[in-house]
């Protein structure tokens, strides 16, 4: 469909781009919100660096991985030692708060909008700032609930009171605000008691995460009910006036949100694409009159729309 896939037609969140961003938020008849990894990486949601450090430190000198999502992947020798690595990946990004309110400003900029989310990302951010949980549609999991590993079912399992045990389990404290610390001078356990490692309730199997990695992702009632709302959203608003606010979305999984956002903003004359994106703020050259892509870090962005307009609706 697209003659030159990768036009580069960007800003760098000046000004004028400010204005042209609330601008087009203003005009909207609705709002879809396309949110990818680097949103919640500008919210403080970090694999890398001083977070991975302080949580991973033990993993890192024995396994030699130095990030999150490479440990993820890696062939533990036991249950117990996976499910100590999980517990602790789960319960800081999927049950702290992330550091930054990135999530709260962008719920501040679309009140009064009709609005949807569509994500890639499995943290749960957008719910905990507050985000109507009818207008969200998690496409690939979420860390909060396991599932089934054959899968006999097709249902998952909220996960808060186990993953809290397991990260218990290794010696750490919860505190009031979700952080994990541990009694001076002690040093991590990495592993969990085999008892703790957890089986589907219907047939003993192990249980895995409901994340989508291979063809046994369950997608369950709650999933088939999001993705309707959702396809029902975008068909009350074919022809209008409508914004497709892509945040973050790298080439990963680019046909879920931003393939899909450019395809319908060139069917609909009256639609806006935009994006922000550290780095990657591109769009194809038929959507250039319709887009407004800028290059930037997604909260200083957030914070200086804003700043620069105290009353956006």
């Amino acid at each position: 469909m697209f003659s030159k896939m990768w036009t580069k037609k960007s800003t760098n969140g000046s000004l004028p781009s400010i204005d042209a961003l609330r601008d087009r938020l203003r005009e909207a008849d609705a709002v879809v919100i396309g949110a990818g990894s680097g949103l919640s990486t500008s919210a403080g949601y970090t694999y890398t660096g001083e977070r991975f450090a302080r949580y991973f430190t033990d993993f890192q000198e024995k396994y030699g991985f130095s990030d999150m999502y490479s440990g993820g992947f890696y062939p533990y020798q036991t249950p117990e030692e996976s499910w100590a690595f999980w517990s602790r990946y789960v319960w800081i990004n999927r049950f702290i708060a992330p550091p930054k309110p990135v999530y709260e400003q962008m719920l501040s900029l679309v009140d009064g909008k009709d609005y949807f989310v569509i994500t890639t990302n499995v943290d749960h951010c957008f719910q905990r700032a507050g985000f109507d949980k009818k207008r969200l549609f998690y496409t690939q999991g979420d860390y909060g609930l396991f599932q089934c590993s054959t899968p006999c079912c097709q249902e998952t399992f909220d996960n808060e009171a186990q993953i809290r045990r397991m990260v218990e389990a290794q010696g750490y404290v919860i505190e009031a605000d979700g952080r994990l610390t541990l009694p001076e001078g002690q040093a991590p356990q990495m592993t969990i008691p085999s008892h703790l490692v957890p089986r589907c309730p219907h047939c003993g199997q192990p249980m895995t995460m409901n994340l989508r990695c291979d063809s046994t992702f369950v997608q369950d009632e709650g999933w088939h009910r999001a993705a309707e709302h959702y396809a029902e959203f975008l068909r009350r608003h074919e022809g209008l006036r409508i914004v497709f606010l892509e945040l973050g979305v790298g080439y990963n999984t680019p046909g879920i949100i931003k393939y899909d956002f450019w395809q319908r903003t060139v069917r609909n004359p009256k639609a806006s694409y935009i994006c922000i994106n550290q780095g990657q703020a591109l769009c194809p050259e038929e959507i250039r009159p319709q887009a407004l892509c800028i290059d930037g870090d997604i909260g200083e962005i957030f914070s200086r729309l804003t700043y620069s307009s105290s009353m956006l609706f």
